[in-house]
């Protein structure tokens, strides 16, 4: 893609980090702003080699940029997006990292049949949400990795008054960072991930709060395993948590059935039954790869 002159991230932790990386080790900017409340992430930021530069005051840092990524938490994604607008250059394309959508899109999908004066973004600028399906549990830029969307899918989530440059702009971001981009709906995306990254996250926390203390010397890698995103950062998780609810719901209800077939056939020692379900699990877990 043509090399952009700055690129500002909002929020630069794990996500925000790993982009600022991956922007700077593919040469896709001359500049990486890195804009945070906290210097001692920002310090570790630009000791890592994330960002050229960092800086505490938003509007500062978004001043010059060509393309504007929203990394902090989804609960603060609308208020940092409207900061954002009102502060970089008229035009400019803002995009966020977050893992739930519809809130977010429908608030700045302004040309809708009752159009509120708080959808539209000031001087032009324009909202287009982004959602790369890589990370983990640890938080920080210390953690961050140039590499981390290698392989890896990036959702955006274009509206009905998505200009097609703009789609076009950041699919051949993405792409470059060496994302598979896939299109969906805001809707769409957030009944997926509820099912595929929020439920997964939901029992790992209930199995990691499951085990009394006193076993904790008897744990080995299957628990260490299946919970290791129980460790994710809290604060993060329940934002996620309140703002796609009841796509959550919906996938803990489901998963709450196939649990209770499970308890079922254990408790008539119907071992076809759990054979069946065993069975099933394995071969959808090896279609998945390594």
């Amino acid at each position: 893609m043509k090399q952009l002159n700055t690129v500002a991230i909002v929020g630069v932790g794990f996500i925000g980090g790993s982009i600022g990386m991956a922007v700077r080790k593919r040469g896709l900017a001359e500049r990486v702003i890195g804009i945070g409340h906290r210097q001692e992430s920002l310090r570790t930021a630009r000791r890592v080699g994330a960002v050229n530069n960092t800086t505490v005051d938003l509007a500062k840092g978004v001043a010059e940029a060509d393309l504007v990524i929203v990394c902090t938490s989804v609960g603060r994604v609308v208020d940092d997006v409207r900061r954002v607008a009102e502060n970089c250059p008229p035009d400019t394309l803002i995009t966020d990292s977050g893992s739930t959508k519809s809130t977010i899109v429908e608030t700045f999908n302004y040309d809708t049949d009752n159009p509120t004066p708080e959808a539209k973004l000031p001087r032009g600028c324009r909202f287009l949400g982004s959602h790369p399906l890589a990370g983990g549990e640890k938080i920080g830029p210390a953690h961050a990795s140039a590499d981390l969307f290698e392989g890896r899918v990036t959702v955006v989530t274009p509206t009905k008054n998505t200009l097609a440059e703009d789609f076009d702009l950041l699919e051949t971001f993405w792409t470059a960072l060496g994302s598979m981009v896939v299109k969906m709906s805001a809707a769409d995306h957030d009944k997926a991930v509820a099912m595929t990254s929020h439920l997964p996250h939901a029992v790992a926390a209930v199995l990691a709060c499951s085990v009394p203390e006193e076993f904790f010397r008897l744990i080995s890698t299957g628990f260490l395993d299946t919970t290791r995103i129980a460790a994710g950062g809290p604060e993060i998780w329940k934002h996620i948590f309140d703002l796609n609810r009841d796509n959550i719901l919906a996938a803990l209800s489901h998963f709450g059935r196939n649990l209770a077939s499970l308890e079922t056939a254990i408790r008539n020692g119907d071992e076809a039954m759990i054979e069946r379900i065993l069975t099933l699990a394995k071969n959808n877990r090896d279609a998945l790869g390594s």
